[in-house]
């Protein structure tokens, strides 16, 4: 399939949006009362820094909605101002923050139900409209929608657009894609549907072992073993590894993303040469901004004398687990959240550890003064990031809140 040329032809439609449908005004006023808080912004005014009683909350200098983010939310609820009574879909959550998505139940939007692993689309009908979240959708996902006749609001992050393009530019000069990423994740899904080869790792260690089957070839059988499902159909590692194109989901950690970049790099100079490395290796800069600034900024918090940390972000949103990452290394003790309701009744808090199920954890916040980091993820609106302070302060000063 010319995924490029397919995608083309889709935007010429005129059943598919790419914009808003001019309720900007309307729906500013709703995503300011629902998502925005005016204890974030006094603590911003205030150097990021808050005291109340025994408690100090030291906020990282970026955190919370990207523009991204806030750009599909805002399209999501313009698409029902505009059509009030139609049927309207999203083929996955809008974005990994279980509080915008219940919303947007509320308003009846319907999210296509996953069964035995597949997405199915029977209750989609012909000319119904269909939302794509913004980590984006495969292409055969459009192609079933655009064959269908439905109208199709697409609010896919600009950047992850930017990442299909990279791999498409892969694809045309027939180099295998090496995407640093989690296979299962939608975004990487619908980064691979536009890829012609391709190879998912989701770690250093993952993509040093592809580098040293390059350098010394290996166990093909072992190969195919951990690398299952995470590669494009008949793909042959003694074959399709002689010319490879970087590319990465969006929210990995940044500079994981940069170290296999020039770990590949390394890897075909030392292989075929410097006046020979342009014929076998491409990369480009596909790095989320906001991503990085988030990163960027946890980096900068954790320097700060830190009791713990609170991490606040769905459990299935991939930056937000990047964070918790940053703390974690540090040696600082680190609670993801996905929401206040987390917190209490007491003081107890249900979190989720790294690569763990969730827990509770009792007596989480100690007794005396206390100075606690907090960010949040890019999905995560600063109303939930001011429901978490709000809990914490009422657990240690009770009188004062």
């Amino acid at each position: 399939m010319d995924t490029k040329a397919f995608k083309r032809s889709l935007q010429q439609s005129n059943n598919y949006h790419r914009r808003g449908f001019g309720h900007e005004a309307e729906v500013e006023g709703m995503l300011k009362t629902e998502y925005q808080s005016s204890l974030i912004g006094e603590i911003r005014a205030h150097q990021n820094t808050l005291t109340r009683g025994d408690v100090t909350v030291r906020l990282a200098e970026a955190f919370g909605f990207c523009w991204g983010v806030e750009r599909a939310v805002a399209i999501a609820y313009e698409t029902r101002s505009h059509f009030p009574t139609e049927r309207i879909w999203i083929t996955n959550e809008i974005i990994h923050n279980p509080g915008v998505n219940q919303r947007l139940r509320e308003m009846n939007v319907g999210f296509i139900e996953v069964v035995n692993g597949e997405k199915d689309f029977s209750g989609v009908r012909e000319g119904e409209v269909v939302i794509l979240p913004a980590f984006g959708a495969t292409v055969q996902e459009m192609q079933l929608l655009n064959d269908r006749g439905c109208t199709i609001v697409d609010t896919t992050c600009p950047w992850v657009s930017k990442v299909w393009n990279s791999v498409e530019k892969h694809k045309k000069r027939d180099y295998t894609s090496i995407v640093h990423g989690k296979y299962k994740h939608e975004e990487t899904l619908a980064t691979t549907s536009f890829a012609g080869k391709y190879l998912v790792v989701l770690n250093l260690d993952e993509a040093q072992y592809v580098a040293d089957y390059i350098l010394h070839g290996g166990d093909r059988e072992e190969f195919f073993e951990k690398f299952r499902n995470a590669h494009s159909e008949g793909f042959d590692p003694d074959r399709d590894l002689d010319c490879i194109g970087i590319a990465n989901q969006t929210t990995m950690l940044k500079s994981e993303t940069e170290q296999i970049g020039k770990l590949f790099e390394r890897t075909m100079l030392q292989k075929y040469g410097p006046t020979e490395l342009n014929q076998h290796f491409m990369a480009f800069n596909t790095i989320c901004d906001a991503t990085q600034e988030r990163q960027d900024a946890m980096l900068e918090l954790v320097e700060e004398d830190l009791d713990l940390i609170v991490v606040i972000g769905g459990f299935n949103s991939s930056n937000t687990t990047h964070l918790q990452e940053i703390a974690i290394e540090r040696g600082i003790p680190s609670y993801h959240i996905d929401s206040a309701d987390r917190i209490g009744p007491g003081n107890r808090i249900e979190h989720k550890p790294l690569e763990r199920d969730l827990e509770v954890t009792e007596n989480w916040l100690p007794e005396g003064k206390l100075v606690v980091g907090v960010t949040s993820g890019a999905s995560t609106p600063d109303k939930s990031v001011e429901e978490t302070i709000d809990k914490i302060f009422k657990l240690k000063t009770p009188a004062l809140v």
